[in-house]
């Protein structure tokens, strides 16, 4: 997976003291990134648009 040109955005939910912090780029073509912000060197995570979409959706909806 290539992530050259990802522009990753911390999630608004993150917390600003260092805690537990994700970030996301959706600028990539078909896939939406997701990384952990404390290890921006480390391991990916990648979806298809309508999976991360569904994902976000239940999230939101449980929380």
């Amino acid at each position: 997976m290539n992530l050259t040109g990802a522009e990753w955005r911390k999630s608004t939910r993150s917390s600003t003291n260092g805690g537990d912090c994700v970030e996301v780029a959706r600028n990539l073509p078909g896939i939406v990134a997701v990384r952990d912000s404390k290890n921006v060197t480390g391991p990916a995570l990648a979806f298809e648009p309508a999976a991360w979409r569904a994902f976000v959706g239940e999230v939101t909806r449980r929380s």
